[in-house]
């Protein structure tokens, strides 16, 4: 019997759920000028992950995060619908019900179902027919017209005497900021200096937000009638129209839903999770395959559409895709057969008349060689330095960052180092996802801006990541404990330090060169020196 010690550990939610985060472009702060923080969107990830251990079915997964709220008030179910609330929102255009913001709002809405669920790129659609794909204007606003009613819902989880208390808190500090504020205007030199001080340390005082669901909910009194917009501009409504499912995927004689349909968003997602759904299971198989193999079967995992690549492999996607299905939409079985299967168990050695026929490995003759992202190179350097700080689940972690990047913010009052530096060395999927701070270490090695959907991570090599992995705080942080778990399992021995270094960087034997390298940075620069040297090694760095 198949053993499933990888699938069954809870890492394994932790670094599935990144690649679904990325999807759909998931962060704590609604980006733009302000970039404030939503109330506890935490939860969501901790969702994600939770439901990927419990190897939650897909069909029931999307209809949680598109419709949860209408299904029920469960907490679960009103976190699952924050993933509507996971788009960058402008709060310095004016009151979001000002039609133009409101229309962004929606509109991002749209866009990212048509892009994480369907693999379509819909939003070419919002102002015109679609150039290349059989989409028309009228189905983007049909679609749209599913999310009108739909609502920010921020669910206190606070006893009403304690948000009273917290509330009352808030208004006497935020008049006493108003008042220091109102007369700095008039100050300069050491006064300005020292009131700005005093306003920093009000705004410390500021009580924190209470517990909080982070989700959406329809309010139907102010629902928006969806209009067709000329060149998709609100300012030029064009004629209003109902829900539909695009008619391309849909049955001819669909029918547009009246602007009043209950639980509108139950519907699509029913619609999406249709075992029938042409697109559906095939778009979240080739993602899946793509974390394995590198590429997707569809080298356009956003783009399934007439400008998005052919599948390279069409009769594999299509028997995946049935199998996930009628399997009941299970991720860790549809795993299994792809991390057992032959291809992927090929050595990444490539032979030169393979690579004459095809270059790009397409038809994958050999594994294709893989860098680790910047979350599993932060993440391997902790465990391997054994200072992994295992604990699941809670508020997001702030590292120290250099202070001429919090400056920057709007407000670096937004940046709060996590006291309890035990924190700091938790899991990456646990570090606070802002969208304009990103840490440098992160940037450096292609993180998303997570300002859209990101179907594929950018692979760079530059002199940066070298300078990063050699002279950065994290990697000579851990590098230095590194040596210290070295030194002390070995009793300080040359070689049984290299040896030991090499078995859990690259989980084998240093080759004889490599031993003999190794042991001469030892004798000339010190443990600390070769520690960060395995760091930089490829055999650490990429997945072969």
């Amino acid at each position: 019997m198949y053993k499933r010690q990888l699938l069954d550990s809870p890492p394994y939610g932790e670094r599935q759920a990144q690649h679904w985060l990325d999807v759909i472009r998931y962060a704590e702060t609604e980006g733009f000028e302000y970039d404030r923080l939503m109330p506890d969107i935490w939860r969501f990830r901790d969702y994600v992950i939770a439901a990927f251990n419990s190897d939650m079915p897909y069909d029931q997964f999307l209809m949680e995060q598109l419709a949860g709220d209408e299904l029920g008030d469960e907490p679960d179910l009103r976190i699952a619908a924050g993933f509507h609330r996971l788009g960058a929102v402008r709060r310095n255009a004016g009151n979001q019900a000002v039609a133009s913001s409101r229309n962004e709002v929606l509109t991002e809405r749209t866009d990212i179902i048509g892009s994480a669920v369907l693999g379509l790129t819909i939003g070419c659609a919002r102002c015109h027919d679609h150039k290349f794909d059989p989409i028309p204007q009228r189905d983007y606003y049909r679609l749209q017209a599913f999310l009108a009613a739909t609502r920010e819902d921020n669910v206190s989880l606070s006893r009403s005497a304690e948000q009273e208390r917290l509330a009352a808190l808030k208004i006497d500090i935020d008049a006493k900021i108003l008042e220091l504020k109102g007369i700095l205007a008039n100050l300069d030199g050491d006064e300005e200096t020292r009131v700005k001080a005093e306003i920093q340390q009000l705004q410390l005082q500021l009580p924190p937000p209470s517990p909080t669901l982070c989700s959406i909910k329809n309010d139907w009194q102010n629902a928006d009638l969806i209009h067709l917009l000329r060149r998709g501009d609100p300012d030029l409504p064009g004629p209003v129209v109902g829900m539909r499912t695009l008619g391309v995927l849909s049955p001819q004689d669909r029918v547009e839903l009246p602007a009043d349909t209950p639980q509108p968003r139950t519907k699509l997602a029913r619609d999406l999770v249709n075992p029938e759904h042409p697109l559906t299971s095939r778009v979240i198989v080739n993602r899946i395959w793509h974390q394995h193999f590198g590429t997707g079967l569809v080298s356009t995992p956003n783009d399934f559409g007439k400008n998005g690549s052919p599948p390279s492999h069409p009769q594999l996607l299509d028997y995946l895709a049935y199998q996930f299905v009628m399997g009941g939409w299970h991720f860790k079985e549809l795993h299994r057969e792809m991390v057992t299967s032959s291809v992927y168990r090929q050595a990444s050695q490539a032979s030169s008349s393979a690579t004459a026929i095809d270059p790009g490995n397409r038809r994958l003759s050999h594994f294709p060689r893989r860098r680790l992202s910047g979350e599993e190179i932060r993440d391997a350097m902790l465990s391997i330095s054994a200072t992994l700080n295992l604990t699941m689940g809670g508020p997001s972690v702030v590292l120290p960052v250099e202070s001429e990047l919090i400056d920057q913010l709007y407000k670096p009052t937004q940046w709060q180092v996590t006291s309890d530096k035990q924190q700091h060395y938790r899991r990456s999927i646990y570090l606070l996802a802002k969208r304009n701070l990103r840490l440098p270490f992160m940037e450096v090695f292609d993180q998303p801006s997570s300002q859209t959907s990101c179907a594929v991570r950018q692979q760079s090599t530059h002199a940066r990541q070298s300078l990063e992995l050699l002279n950065g705080p994290i990697a000579n942080e851990l590098a230095a404990a590194f040596a210290r778990r070295l030194t002390r399992e070995t009793d300080s021995d040359p070689r049984a330090i290299v040896r030991h270094a090499f078995r859990l960087a690259t989980a084998r034997e240093p080759m004889a060169t490599e031993m003999d390298l190794s042991h001469s940075i030892l004798e000339e620069l010190g443990v600390n020196e070769f520690a960060l040297a395995v760091f930089n090694l490829n055999a650490f760095l990429y997945v072969d």
